[in-house]
């Protein structure tokens, strides 16, 4: 059976879901508000595959799968996003630093200069979560 025009076949709604959630957690790792952005089109493409599959009669794995993906992405590229838009200030004077170092144990102390400013404005808590994490 043939899918109405314009509409696409429940198989590739669960597909779309899965591989638009995969992308999605990659995403947040390299660049995360784009992944925050993409996380939401998973998540929705995976709510709106759910009742065609279901429809069509088909396992819901796909679009449950992608769900579960894409939610696990969408907390953690906010988590991200909030994290560097906090640390903003900080960063943005790692970076200008980073601009005028010629050699590496000048780079070393700009890195240190970083991590001393984001120990004073984040709780420690946090700190022990993100451990040694260099920007």
């Amino acid at each position: 059976m043939q899918a109405p025009a314009g509409q696409q076949p429940a198989d590739s709604a669960g597909r779309r879901a899965i591989w638009l959630s995969i992308a999605a957690l990659a995403m947040t790792f390299m660049l995360p508000l784009a992944g925050l952005v993409m996380a939401a089109f998973a998540l929705m493409a995976g709510i709106r595959a759910l009742p065609r599959l279901k429809e069509a009669g088909r396992p819901t794995g796909t679009a449950i799968g992608g769900i579960a993906v894409s939610a696990v992405a969408l907390v953690l590229s906010a988590l991200a996003t909030a994290l560097q838009l906090y640390l903003m200030d900080e960063y943005s004077a790692y970076q200008e630093c980073m601009k005028g170092a010629g050699t590496v144990s000048a780079q070393g102390e700009c890195f240190t200069a970083f991590r001393d400013a984001a120990q004073r404005k984040l709780p420690s808590d946090v700190l022990d979560v993100l451990g040694a994490v260099q920007p």
